[in-house]
C-alpha cells in the first residue's frame, strides 16, 4: 500500500503485526534513514536487528521471511533492516508477504526507485507492506528541516542559519545533521540547555567551506577528476572516508534508473525532464552530465564494488583508510575513461 507522511509516522513508532515490509525510497535516501531510525527507537535499546544487504538476499530469498518468522534469541523485540534494497530483493520480499506467518517487522531502504520498479510494484499492490517515497525538501520545507534537527540537538536556529546550512548541504539531511552536530558542540547546546545559533556562529565552523566537505568528493569521483578525489580525500580521516563511500553510493543509485532510461534509447534531455523533482534543482546539471559519462554496467560494477567496501567496514569497524581511498580513486580514473 501507498503510504503517506502521517502513515508511515505512525507504522514506525508503532509497529503494526499486520504490516510485514516497510518501503522506504526515493531520492532523499538520507531521509529514508531518518525514518529507518525511528523503529529502532520504537523496537527499544534491548531489541534484536539484523542487517541484511540486498546481495545476500538475492543469493538466498528465503532468509528475509525465515528471519521474519524466528524468535529473538534473547526472547526479546527483534526487526530486521534491509539496506541498501532494490529489486534484486524482490523475490525475497514477495516470500515474506506470502509467508504463513512472520512477527518481526521488515524495514527496507532503498534509492530512488521508479514507480514501475518490480519492488515498488509489489509493496504498492500488498495489503501487508507499506511504501513510502522521500524526496529531498526544498525552499522552506528544507530549511524548516533544519530547524527541527537543530531543535533536537539544543539549537535554536535562526532562519538565515537554517538557509545557510540547507545551502551548504544540498538539503541532504544527513550532512545537514552532521554539521548541526559541529554546531550544537561549538555552542555547547543540548536538549536541557537550548542555545540560539545564528550563520555568523555556522561561519565560525567552517561548514560551507569545510575541507571534509563531502560532496566534493563525490562530484570528483563521479566526475572522472582523480587527482582533485585524491586532494580532497587527503583531507579527511577514515570515519568520513566511509561517508564518502556511502556518498557515492546514493549518487550511482540516483543514475542508475536514470541511466537505464538514456540505455533504452531516451535523450538525456527528456529523461533529465521526467525525472521532474527526483532531482534537487542544483543537482540537475551535474546528473546530466553523469548521464552522459556513466553506463549501466559501470554503475552496476561501481556500486558492487562500494557496497562490498562498505559491508567490510560494517564488519571490522573500519576498512582502512588506504584501501577507501585506493577503491575512489580507482572508480575516478574509470569514470574520466567513460563516456557514452
Amino acid at each position: 500500500m501507498k503510504a503517506d507522511a502521517g502513515q508511515i509516522a505512525r507504522a514506525l513508532d508503532k509497529p503494526d503485526p499486520a504490516i510485514r515490509l516497510i518501503l522506504l525510497y526515493g531520492p532523499d535516501e538520507s531521509g529514508s534513514r531518518a525514518l529507518a531510525a525511528r523503529i529502532d527507537k520504537a523496537m527499544g535499546a534491548d531489541a534484536e536487528r539484523i542487517d541484511l544487504g540486498g546481495s545476500q538476499l538475492k543469493d538466498d530469498p528465503a532468509r528475509l521471511a525465515d528471519e521474519a518468522a524466528s524468535i529473538s534469541l534473547f526472547g526479546g523485540a527483534r526487526h530486521i533492516r534491509v539496506d541498501p534494497a532494490g529489486d534484486e530483493i524482490v523475490d525475497a520480499a514477495a516470500a515474506l508477504l506470502q509467508a504463513t506467518s512472520a512477527g518481526n517487522p521488515v524495514v527496507a531502504i532503498a534509492g530512488n526507485l521508479r514507480k514501475d520498479a518490480k519492488l515498488v510494484k509489489l509493496a504498492l499492490a500488498s495489503p501487508a507492506a507499506l511504501a513510502f517515497a522521500s524526496y529531498l525538501p526544498e525552499g522552506r520545507q528544507a530549511d524548516q528541516v533544519a530547524v527541527e534537527i537543530g531543535r533536537e540537538l539544543g539549537l535554536r536556529l535562526e532562519p538565515r542559519a537554517a538557509q545557510a546550512i540547507v545551502s551548504a548541504t544540498n538539503a541532504d539531511r544527513g550532512l545537514m545533521a552532521r554539521e548541526l552536530e559541529k554546531l550544537a558542540l561549538f555552542l555547547d547546546a543540548s536538549p536541557e540547555d537550548p542555545k540560539p545559533a545564528d550563520s555568523a556562529a555556522f561561519e565560525t565552523i567552517g561548514a560551507a567551506n569545510d575541507e571534509s566537505d563531502l560532496s566534493a568528493i563525490v562530484d570528483a569521483v563521479m566526475g572522472g577528476r582523480p587527482d582533485q578525489a585524491a586532494s580532497e580525500l587527503a583531507l579527511i580521516g577514515a570515519s568520513e572516508a566511509i561517508g564518502a563511500v556511502r556518498a557515492v553510493l546514493r549518487r550511482l543509485a540516483q543514475i542508475a534508473p536514470l541511466r537505464a532510461e538514456v540505455a533504452g534509447g531516451q535523450s538525456v534531455e527528456s529523461v533529465m525532464a521526467g525525472a521532474g523533482r527526483a532531482i534537487f534543482w542544483k543537482d540537475q546539471k551535474v546528473v546530466a552530465g553523469l548521464l552522459q559519462r556513466w553506463s549501466p554496467d559501470r554503475i552496476a560494477t561501481a556500486t558492487t564494488r562500494l557496497a562490498a567496501l562498505e559491508r567490510a567496514y560494517k564488519r571490522s569497524g573500519s576498512p582502512g583508510l588506504v584501501l577507501i581511498g585506493e577503491e575512489l580513486l580507482t572508480i575516478a580514473r574509470v569514470a574520466a575513461a567513460a563516456r557514452r
